[in-house]
């Protein structure tokens, strides 16, 4: 089975979601739109370990997995796999050490995530703009430049001040994505609302495809 950019989506919303419920719970000072990307990593793995998939982080991409010192290769954020079966290593396939139930690279989701906030708690942030069109983007050249990856995506976890901002950000970096060249499709959007501790109300989980 082949995961889809909106089985990622409704897993992480539903994850996210019941993190800012906890926060909730413990009425923090600052909910999780506060918090550094990498804080969100866990929470966004164990959504989906939770719903049945593998969540591997920190893999090296496919095409360096060769290399003379594989620890030094470039490694993506996320390798989803159906069923939580564990990513090949291809360079143990058909020997006595390869993994039974190991998926293919080329049949896992390869996803990278970047999250960017409207507000911080010291107010505005100034580099919205600048790390919406260029951090972002570089994740998805990544992802592009490996031509072993079939299946990929970008996760962009997006706090703003309303469900208003959160749409119409995403559809302008999506444009922009076309415009440039990039093979970016149309994203899987799942948000909901937040307890405006900072500036921000809402939350998208959006997963945009990144074709081969």
């Amino acid at each position: 089975m082949l995961l889809s950019p909106t089985d990622i989506a409704n897993s992480v919303a539903r994850g996210l979601r019941s993190r800012a419920r906890a926060d909730e719970a413990e009425q923090v000072v600052y909910g999780f739109d506060a918090h550094d990307e990498l804080e969100l990593h866990p929470v966004i793995r164990k959504a989906l370990a939770e719903d049945g998939f593998g969540a591997w982080a920190e893999q090296t991409y496919p095409s360096e997995e060769g290399g003379p010192r594989r620890s030094e290769g470039r490694r993506c954020d996320l390798v989803v796999t159906p069923d939580g079966h564990p990513v090949r290593d291809t360079q143990l396939k058909g020997t006595l050490f390869d993994t039974a139930d190991a998926v293919d690279p080329d049949q896992a989701f390869w996803l990278e995530i970047k999250t960017v906030a409207q507000f911080e708690p010291g107010g505005p942030f100034r580099r919205y703009s600048a790390e919406m069109f260029t951090a972002v983007v570089q994740d998805v050249k990544k992802l592009w430049d490996d031509a072993l990856i079939r299946h990929a995506g970008l996760l962009l976890v997006l706090f703003t001040a309303s469900r208003d901002v959160a749409d119409h950000d995403l559809a302008t970096w999506h444009r922009r994505c076309l415009q440039r060249g990039f093979p970016v499709g149309a994203p899987s959007v799942r948000g909901f609302e937040i307890i405006n501790r900072i500036g921000n109300g809402w939350c998208a989980a959006a997963v945009f495809s990144v074709r081969g």
